[in-house]
């Protein structure tokens, strides 16, 4: 009997900047295969290991498939199952007795990051349904905040480029990016790129994949990176190098940028903060000023989000993002600097989210510091009940005991929707099961390439699994709340979403310069219909080879890139770029420095995504077991040999790990992968036992890489 097998077009939802597609085939109602979409102009068929093996997520025996609700002690994981209905009305009653209380709605706190990134599943009726009930609002700063802030400053918007004309790149620098793993696909560009000619450079204190596979590795020390551009800037205007023509027809405060940098960031003091050799800092200076020259190309700096977890990370990045200035290369398509494509799609989230729904007054908390909030450390009332969704805070967020003595609290009502049966959904008091990206629609655009498509269901929900957007339409409706607000169904959502103007700056406007506000007849959506994206990834629409500031026309306050910043000095901040250390720097906290010397990193393990496939058995057979990576001369001064356990600590916390004594790392820097959960531990923690909740100069972003530690035999 011949097979009846469909195939049905879907996009990966994780928080990724490929964002590939995806073609799933399907028969009698099963998925049977996964594979990359062939037919994707960018993600052209390839999946990542993690997103290879989805299916294994997807029928995983340890799904979560029906409403749970919790019968042993908070942190047991024991449950037993319970019903849609029920478990709906307990909530609803639950927020209704917290919002008459005297502490009001405001006790509810929300909790939910990128699980997913489509726009439905992210953000849409989930916001709806808290900013109605007038919850605490949540500030999402857990990832990307200080560089958006930091570009904001400078560019007005995010630093961006057309991702697939980088190829005409001669120098691509990876600052603080670890592309190979973590942007596979603009990895293959640049890949591309050197074939042609290109240099491949990576600025990273640790060798990570990219790093090995690049033509030079730069090993800066932690959370300095500020300072290395400024002095590559003192290197440019010393020598002459820089575009003057760019800088005086499209820029503000040059001057002002050049009498700072030649006086303050000589190159021997930049060498002495960053780590660097003065013939490294001149070398790298010369390269990228000269790339055209010495290479035949323009540079891009592709700059990611890790240099950014640290004290001085929103300036960071808004210090790096002046350089494609100096050097004239934001007149090329591909070149300039390459933060996030994010701000290209024009989609309409006031719509989806609803803010005049916020009640005045309503208080914001900050998500990165989650451990004071539970434990009654933000102002405003206490927070008695929280809803996690798309995110597992027990194991990613910084103060890890300390969450996890908030989320043991007896007074505390917690709900968790997810996929599987997570850290935190060990501490929830209901567990509403979640549907997989096979299981539900959605609307994806990207912040790595510039293509929009729609995720198309393949398979029915498993079990009693559910989307975000039907349950809270089913806690409106339990609520009593407006249903014109919530009974718009998912690709309703999707059209308006997609085919409505936004004030958001819309990509073509940039390149067009239709006025400084960003509003204008073009619009990056012309054109493009909910169906032609159910149908496969659609272009923008936007010109190949797109250069958004080859003609100057930057969506700031002057219409000019602001290497001197008005707002910044109204609202008494130094308006130049400068180095801002890290909170938990050595060189300005040898206090603290002398009892925990060494500068922890924790990026994530290739086979994890974040917290995302760690319970997999396969993605933690690949990821082996928990290592730090520790140069000879400190495991040397500590007595730690090669493959022996070790504990790693501060005043916070601590974990325990299998030392790499290796090269990997300069002296004072140590590496260990995360993010693991706490059952597949063997002291019960993660690496976020060690980080702190301080915040970011710009952003309020989070500091995980900030973070000074001691390392001893555990022995």
């Amino acid at each position: 009997m011949r097979r009846e097998l469909a195939t049905v077009t879907a996009v990966c939802p994780h928080d990724c900047p490929d964002t590939c597609g995806m073609v799933v085939t399907v028969e009698a109602g099963r998925a049977v295969a996964l594979r990359g979409d062939p037919d994707h102009p960018f993600t052209r068929g390839f999946l990542c290991q993690k997103v290879a093996n989805y299916l294994d997520r997807v029928y995983h025996p340890d799904r979560v498939l029906h409403p749970l609700r919790r019968v042993g002690p908070k942190g047991s994981g024991r449950f037993e199952r319970t019903t849609w209905p029920d478990a709906v009305r307990e909530i609803a009653a639950r927020f209704k007795s917290i919002a008459a209380s005297p502490d009001g709605p405001q006790a509810v706190l929300p909790y939910s990051y990128a699980g997913t990134m489509g726009k439905l599943m992210y953000g849409s009726l989930d916001r709806r349904f808290f900013h109605r009930l007038g919850a605490s609002l949540l500030d999402r700063t857990i990832c990307a905040t200080a560089g958006a802030a930091g570009c904001d400053v400078t560019l007005g918007t995010r630093a961006m480029t057309d991702p697939e004309a980088a190829v005409d790149c001669r120098l691509i620098v990876n600052w603080g990016s670890n592309t190979a793993v973590t942007n596979t696909h603009f990895w293959r560009v640049e890949h591309e790129a050197r074939k042609r000619g290109a240099k491949i450079v990576t600025i990273d204190p640790y060798q990570s994949p990219t790093a090995k596979r690049s033509d030079w590795w730069l090993p800066i020390r932690p959370g300095t990176d500020a300072a290395l551009a400024l002095g590559v800037m003192h290197v440019i205007f010393r020598e002459g190098w820089q575009d003057q023509a760019y800088l005086d027809a499209h820029c503000v405060g040059a001057a002002e940028l050049r009498a700072r940098v030649l006086a303050e960031y000589p190159v021997d003091r930049v060498s002495g903060i960053t780590g660097l050799t003065g013939e490294e800092i001149e070398k790298f200076a010369q390269d990228y000023a000269r790339s055209k020259h010495l290479f035949g190309g323009p540079a891009l700096i592709r700059v990611n989000y890790g240099l950014q977890r640290h004290g001085g990370g929103g300036m960071a990045v808004r210090t790096i993002v002046c350089l494609p200035a100096l050097a004239g290369d934001w007149r090329h398509p591909g070149a300039g600097a390459l933060l996030s494509t994010s701000k290209a799609y024009p989609f309409d989230d006031h719509y989806l989210t609803r803010p005049d729904l916020v009640p005045p007054g309503t208080r914001t908390v900050n998500m990165v510091q989650l451990a004071e909030a539970l434990h009654g450390e933000v102002s405003g009332p206490p927070v008695r009940a929280l809803f996690v969704y798309n995110s597992n805070p027990a194991a990613v967020c910084p103060d890890q005991s300390r969450v996890l003595s908030g989320l043991a609290r007896e007074d505390l009502f917690t709900v968790v929707h997810d996929q599987f049966r997570t850290d935190t959904a060990d501490y929830a008091d209901i567990v509403l099961p979640a549907t997989t990206q096979l299981e539900h629609f959605d609307l994806h655009g990207s912040y790595g390439h510039l293509y929009v498509q729609a995720n198309n269901p393949a398979i029915a929900p498993l079990g009693e699994a559910k989307p975000n957007t039907e349950v809270f339409r089913l806690l409106a409706r339990e609520m009593g709340f407006e249903p014109e607000l919530f009974e718009e169904t998912d690709e309703e959502l999707a059209r308006r979403c997609l085919g409505s103007w936004t004030a958001a700056v819309s990509a073509a406007e940039l390149s067009s310069g239709s006025g400084r506000d960003g509003r204008g007849p073009g619009n990056a959506f012309d054109g493009i219909t909910l169906e032609a994206t159910e149908a496969g990834p659609v272009r923008l629409n936007l010109p190949r080879n797109w250069a958004p500031f080859a003609d100057g026309r930057f969506p700031t306050p002057s219409g000019k890139c602001e290497l001197y910043s008005e707002r910044e000095a109204r609202a008494g901040r130094d308006p130049l770029p400068h180095y801002v250390p890290p909170h938990e720097d050595p060189q300005t906290r040898p206090d603290l420095a002398a009892k925990y010397p060494l500068q922890l990193l924790t990026p994530p393990a290739p086979s994890f995504l974040n917290s995302t496939f760690a319970n997999l058995d396969q993605q933690r057979k690949a990821a082996g077991e928990r290592t730090l990576e520790i140069h000879p001369d400190d495991a040397a001064r500590r007595g730690v040999a090669d493959g022996e356990m070790v504990r790693v600590f501060n005043g916070r916390g601590r974990f325990r790990a299998r030392a790499v004594v290796a090269e990997t790392v300069k002296p004072g820097v140590v590496v260990s992968l995360g993010l693991w959960w706490r059952r597949w531990t063997d002291d019960g923690v993660n690496c976020n036992a060690t980080t702190s909740t301080a915040t970011t100069d710009l952003g309020g972003g989070a500091t995980f890489f900030d973070n000074l530690v001691e390392v001893e035999p555990a022995r």
